[in-house]
């Protein structure tokens, strides 16, 4: 894994662990992880093309 995928992710990843508490239930905090991931893994293409890699 490189750098930008590794901060871009840690970034992500951070703020959704920030918000989690106040997310609600279990169940809920997880469809709303993977909803994320997936966001992040579709956006990610479109951050390395904007910084140039």
């Amino acid at each position: 894994m490189d750098v930008t995928a590794l901060a871009f992710y840690a970034l992500v990843c951070g703020v959704l662990g920030w918000a989690a508490p106040r997310l609600g239930v279990p169940l809920v905090r997880f469809g709303i992880g993977a909803l994320v991931g997936i966001i992040a893994a579709s956006i990610l293409p479109v951050v390395r093309a904007v910084m140039g890699g």
